[in-house]
């Protein structure tokens, strides 16, 4: 039963228990005397009068058929504990009815039965199950709640860590490890005069324009100037 996800572990023995009994109930009032008709309708009668235009066997078995039919319910898992715990309640709740308003049943001023209420008496019990499957928490509900708590808290570490990332990346400007715009031309102008150095060093030409074969032949000192080769 808890293998199609809509029953929990705890809601079984309450739904098989409550169903199977409930069904039982049902099938053996479905073909009940006339005695066990005009009982139940005796009964029943007193709390709810319009009754009173239902003969006895019909509502023996319109009363059979709702008990073979909560019985079911209860017992299938396809349909919901919630819907399932309503109906007994319900069906219960109308039993206690039964039970507070027929004479006989009751001791006089006392919730507690006489031996004649024990059996009605005991359907107390039912109404207790069908509030505690009534109020049980929905489960898929629960499931949808836990996974957008599981969300937030992904989200919110993110967050966090792209907080954490930005507040680094801020502080690394503060300290000068991030060059600003001022810097980035510096740096360029500075790449560039590496790279004219590098070429004139490549050509053999020194910063004042004398090649290096021109020095050897005439001295580290001669200008370029005075030079005929520059004539």
């Amino acid at each position: 039963m808890s293998g199609c996800g809509k029953v929990k572990a705890w809601q079984v023995p309450l739904r098989l228990v409550t169903g199977a009994f409930i069904l039982h109930s049902g099938m053996e009032k479905w073909d009940g005397p006339d005695e066990q008709a005009q009982g139940v309708h005796g009964m029943a009668r007193q709390t709810f009068p319009f009754l009173e235009n239902i003969d006895a066997p019909r509502f023996l078995k319109l009363l059979a058929a709702g008990e073979i039919a909560l019985g079911a319910a209860l017992l299938t898992p396809m349909v919901p504990t919630r819907l399932a715990g309503a109906a007994l309640t319900g069906f219960a709740g109308s039993l206690m009815a039964v039970y507070a308003q027929t004479p006989g049943l009751r001791k006089e001023g006392s919730v507690w039965p006489t031996p004649d209420g024990i059996g009605v008496s005991k359907d107390s019990w039912l109404l207790a199950i069908g509030l505690a499957l009534t109020l049980s928490p929905h489960q898929k509900h629960h499931k949808d709640v836990k996974h957008i708590k599981h969300a937030q808290h992904v989200k919110h570490v993110k967050h966090a860590k792209g907080h954490g990332g930005c507040h680094k990346h801020h502080c690394h400007h503060e300290q000068g490890g991030h060059p600003g715009h001022h810097g980035h031309l510096k740096q360029a102008k500075l790449v560039a005069r590496e790279a004219k150095e590098a070429r004139r060093l490549a050509k053999g030409v020194s910063p004042d324009g004398h090649s290096h074969h021109h020095a050897h032949r005439h001295g580290p000192g001669h200008g370029r100037k005075g030079c005929p080769a520059h004539h």
